[in-house]
């Protein structure tokens, strides 16, 4: 990768910020839909969940 060095007006220009910003909307977005899926597997009447490692869990009323 080569550097370039920037002049004074393509320095002012730089924003910054804007990867954390949509870092955090995803991260939110992210725990959101998962929150979701949590509330929607234990308010069933009955059901069951398998995750990776092998473990099963299931419920019933």
């Amino acid at each position: 990768m080569r550097k370039i060095i920037l002049t004074k007006e393509e320095c002012d220009n730089q924003k910054v910020g804007e990867a954390i910003s949509l870092t955090a909307v995803m991260a939110i977005a992210a725990i959101a839909v998962m929150a979701v899926v949590v509330y929607r597997l234990f308010m069933s009447g009955k059901g069951g969940a398998t995750i990776p490692g092998g473990f099963k869990f299931s419920w019933a009323e």
